[in-house]
């Protein structure tokens, strides 16, 4: 037989396309269209339908960036259309070519009930199904005016755009209306159009040798030779008659098997602004509940509490729709965090609040206890999560972003995942990498072809459906869906839960391998430090909760005070909203961003006057100062998470001397030199008797790198931003602040670009380290800052704080995995030993870091430290970081783990000082043991007035403390993050009002203390 092949494919992709789909709608007649434009934000519902409607017709442009515009669509269903399907058929103006990220539209009734959404690939509204003919049509459409910021049809989709803010965006119109018609849908050219994409493109996945593609080929000519395309409706029956024996073969027995889960993944903010995406998931929900209903067999999984709770707030009537899926088990909420949030940068506690206030919305409304952890496109996932995971009460975990990496592929896709404490979490990476199927046959074969546990595992999940504005799944892939469950040649497709397909995948792949450590992305380093202001509203606002729930929970037990239970609720919330994987990171639209710095500020505001009431009312009446100490570890004669006097401790006073142009600043521990320039040419540890600082070398070295990625600005450093660099060295002033007994300050002002640094160097009496104040007024355009020290140091690896915990990362790049961790992330935090010494850096506000080695004069080797400051990507915020910002590091020579702990939080928890009695404010609970480190000291969420204490280990040892609570304790159980009971043996022996606690490396405990 002559190869043919290619001549019929042709075929059938022409006739699919400009035939069989167009007539979908075989009749339709014109709607009726009129418009009103909201003034400057969304309008209320009622609002928009009482709008002044005046006329419009299809080519009218319409929607500047971010406007609101509200269409009423009225019309008659002809009576020669009774007894037959009919649909309002409403094109805002759609680019088919991408599914979502443009314009998009709610569709409501005239009592403003929510019907469904409307967007590039879902445009329809059913309106009689059978019509009776002569049907009143009346609909109101809610048209967002969203711009596309990230075009994906372009070959440069990266460039800078005003779009991203209004107030910068313009207004001219963005859109045209397309088509608004009343048209009949043919349910049987609908089924053809399936038959003939499943059978089509599964042929095209199978070998050109293998005889079943060779089946579907003439399978679909017959089909095609059947069809009359000047009447297709007519014949479709006959075509799709043909394809029957072809589609009805069934799948092999050892096809793999795909569990298909319904889903949209939306972005809680990115290239659009909190309030968007409070409209977006309402238009997904309405068509999730829509098809739900029109198809039993459909299951829909959405994670992130906080999007539920927008669709209680804004859509009530919806909200209870989406309840009563739920408590059917078939829409089906996941996740159990607030929002996908990052994972690389918020602290310890924060993650940990993630799942209480995720997990426990879920129980509140739904009674539901969630399982699986859903993180379909964080950027790298910390080791701590497997803990967090467990003692949230989930048991699973899924992810894709990992297929995302640069250099090395991930060797598993169903795997067990182990944290640092020794967690294990069972683990499904989705071989199909994606988390927006369409149930194509090219994305099945794909899954098949990919997964790396064949042989031993037979079962992938594939979460489908279009996200972020796309609405959702569609009725065009459960048609898909309901094909492939059971077809030769293809994977088998059952539509199901995820809790199903983690039961069977957990149950017949229970040896599966062992991934230890971080799941690192070797994408998207910039996350680390893109956006500097947010990322340091997010390290404040971690720690002002931290004082506030601490000093809150102190006089509520000493004094009976009231505990702001609602208030930390809100505060929480909102910080942990600007934790999404999308706003932290850096990498959404300058929008965005305005409104992080104002939740920021608000946060700010409501959680300083807390603690302040708190400690007035604590500190007592009187002329003395009371210095109040946040942190876990005492300072300055002031108990951890307790108040006092400051103890004068008796240390030798700074001394200052002027050398060659600069100072050297001396105390009883180390002698720095700053010299001319403002950098550190010495740091001499007194106490060891060795430099700090690598012979020739310097530290403070202010570094400036041109920053132009490949694509994903805002996103990613490329390792080739290493090749050039330029050394800050020029001083514009340099002087003495401060000269006393108690500390001294070396002032330094340097200029470059359109930019200007001012530092603060600081030597303390009884001080172990270098304090480092840096303002950055930043002008620059994609450069990269970073803040480096050469230290003498042969360290063969990092160590770097994360949550409840710290990761080694190899210094040197041996390997290809090793290599493509240039760019780290680290906490409060990074510390750079050799055998008996050891040099830390803490910090305030920054995540990424670098850590290199180089040749020392005289032998050995050099280790760099660098601390990532600023960036300055062009996409998508056209002025990300330009301002003042503001950062504090300290160089801590002669540190080890638990000295870099300690420092670390200190700096981000300084004393605050009040005026009142001379009396100390003893704290609610001390530990003796330094390892063990008390993270957050609350009143239990249920207002019970218990004490919550969450610790952890924190040096990567076993470790045994005593625990002695400040009151009267009448009972003690160990509790997971939810605060509930662990088991029958969580309760601990009580004598002298404390109990003792042995805990594993870097294990997390949460203690239920009863007063």
């Amino acid at each position: 037989m002559h190869d043919d092949r290619v001549l019929i494919e042709d075929r059938i992709d022409r006739l699919l396309d400009e035939r069989i789909r167009t007539a979908v709608y075989p009749v339709s007649v014109p709607a009726r269209v009129e418009w009103w434009q909201a003034p400057g934000e969304p309008v209320p519902v009622a609002h928009g339908l009482s709008g002044d409607y005046r006329p419009a017709e299809s080519g009218m442009p319409w929607g500047p960036p971010w406007s609101t515009t509200w269409l009423r669509v009225t019309g008659t269903v002809p009576a020669a259309w009774a007894g037959r399907i009919v649909e309002a058929v409403i094109d805002l103006g759609f680019d088919g070519r991408i599914p979502g990220f443009q314009c998009e539209g709610l569709v409501y009734t005239p009592d403003g009930t929510v019907i469904k959404g409307l967007s590039p690939r879902n445009d329809w509204v059913r309106i009689g199904s059978p019509a009776a003919g002569g049907e009143q049509v009346l609909l109101y459409v809610e048209a967002a005016a969203n711009p596309v910021i990230l075009d994906g049809r372009s070959a440069h989709p990266f460039r800078p755009t005003p779009l991203g803010d209004r107030a910068t965006a313009g207004e001219q119109p963005l859109y045209r209306l397309g088509r608004i018609d009343l048209a009949v849908f043919d349910a049987e050219v609908a089924e053809l159009v399936a038959d003939v994409e499943v059978a089509s493109q599964l042929m095209r996945e199978l070998p050109v040798t293998d005889s079943r593609r060779w089946q579907l080929l003439r399978a679909l000519e017959r089909a095609m030779d059947a069809l009359d395309v000047h009447d297709v409706p007519a014949t479709a029956k006959a075509a799709r008659a043909e394809l029957a024996d072809a589609m009805s073969r069934p799948a092999h027995a050892s096809a793999h098997r795909i569990s298909a889960i319904g889903h949209a993944h939306i972005d809680s903010a990115w290239l659009w602004p909190l309030r968007e995406t409070v409209r977006k998931v309402t238009r997904t929900a309405a068509n999730v509940t829509a098809l739900l209903a029109e198809n039993p067999d459909f299951v829909f999984a959405m994670s992130q509490a906080q999007q539920l709770a927008w669709i209680k707030e804004h859509s009530p009537a919806l909200f209870a729709r989406v309840a009563e899926f739920v408590a059917a088990g078939r829409f089906v909420p996941v996740g159990g965090m607030w929002v996908e949030s990052d994972t690389n940068m918020p602290g310890g506690e924060a993650l940990a609040r993630q799942f209480v206030h995720g997990k426990r919305f879920y129980l509140d409304e739904f009674g539901l206890e969630t399982r699986e952890v859903w993180l379909p496109d964080s950027f790298g996932y910390t080791a701590a999560l497997p803990q967090l995971i467990a003692q949230s009460g989930s048991r699973w975990f899924l992810t894709q972003k990992i297929c995302w990496n640069q250099t090395n592929k991930f060797p598993h896709h169903t795997f067990w995942w182990e944290g640092i404490d020794g967690t294990r979490v069972f683990t499904h990476f989705p071989p199909v990498d994606t988390y927006n199927s369409e149930l194509s046959g090219a994305e099945l074969a794909h899954a098949e072809r990919n997964f790396a546990d064949k042989g031993e595992a037979t079962r992938s999940m594939v979460p489908f459906g279009y996200g972020d504005g796309g609405g959702g799944p569609t009725r065009e892939m459960l048609s898909r869906a309901a094909r492939l469950a059971d077809l030769e040649g293809s994977p088998r497709v059952t539509v199901q839960a995820p809790s199903e397909f983690f039961r069977s995948a957990e149950a017949e792949y229970a040896d599966a391998p062992v991934w230890v450590g971080e799941l690192y992305l070797e994408l998207h380093r910039g996350t680390y430090t893109s956006q500097a202001r947010t990322k340091q509203g997010n390290r404040r606002s971690e720690h002002l909760l931290r004082e506030a729930e601490l000093w809150a929970a102190t006089a509520a037990v000493r004094l009976d005070a009231d505990y702001p239970y609602d208030a930390f609720d809100r505060l929480w919330k909102m910080v942990l909203l600007n934790q999404f994987h999308d706003i932290l990171p850096g990498s959404s639209i300058a929008w965005v961003y305005r409104d992080a710095d104002r939740d920021y500020a608000t946060v700010a505001a409501e959680l300083t006057e807390i603690i302040a009431q708190a400690q007035r009312r604590l500190a007592g009446t009187g002329p003395a100062t009371v210095v109040f100490n946040a942190a876990p570890h005492a300072h300055d004669g002031v108990p951890g998470m307790g108040a006092g006097p400051r103890a004068h401790t008796l240390s030798g006073p700074v001394t200052v001397e002027p050398m060659d142009g600069g100072f050297a600043l001396s105390n009883e521990a180390l002698r720095i030199v700053v010299d001319a320039s403002g950098l550190l040419r010495s740091v001499y540890d007194r106490t060891a008797d060795r430099e700090v600082l690598a012979p020739g070398q310097r530290g403070n070295l202010l570094q400036l790198h041109p920053d132009v990625p490949n694509r994903w600005d805002a996103w990613d450093v490329d390792r080739f931003y290493r090749n050039t660099v330029t050394d800050l060295i020029g001083v514009d002033e340099i002087g003495l602040d401060e000269a006393g007994p108690d500390r001294a300050t070396v002032r330094v002002v340097r200029s470059f670009g359109a930019s200007t640094v001012r530092q603060r160097l600081t030597l303390r009496a009884g001080g172990r380290g270098v304090e480092i104040d840096t303002e950055v007024d930043w002008h620059e355009a994609e450069k990269f800052l970073k803040l480096a020290f050469a230290l003498d140091v042969q360290a063969d690896r990092s160590t770097a704080e994360i949550q409840f915990g710290h990761v080694h990362r190899a210094t040197h790049v041996n390997t290809s995995w090793e290599a493509a961790r240039f760019e780290i992330c680290a906490h409060r935090w990074v510390l750079l030993a050799e055998p008996g010494y050891g040099i830390a850096l803490t910090n305030d506000a920054t995540y990424g870091h670098d850590v290199g080695r180089a040749p020392r004069a005289g032998g050995g080797i050099v280790t760099v430290l660098r601390a990532s400051l600023l960036r300055a990507p062009r996409f998508p915020d056209p002025d990300t970081d330009h301002g003042i910002h503001r950062f504090r590091h300290a160089l801590i020579p002669g540190a080890e783990v638990n000295t870099a702990v300690r420092e670390g939080y200190r700096i981000n928890l300084p004393a605050r000082e009040v005026h009142g009695a001379d009396a100390a404010v003893a704290p609610l609970v001390e530990v003796d043991n330094p390892a063990v480190v008390v993270e957050s000291v609350k009143l239990a969420d249920d207002r019970s007035g218990d004490v919550i204490v969450r610790l952890y280990e924190s040096g990567g040892g076993r470790a045994a403390a005593r625990l002695t609570a400040g009151f009267g304790l009448r009972a003690a159980i160990s509790t997971d993050l939810l605060e509930r009971p662990c088991d029958e043996t969580a309760h601990y022996d009580i004598t002298d009002s404390g109990i003792a606690v042995t805990l594993r490396p870097f294990e997390i405990r949460t203690l239920r203390l009863s007063r």
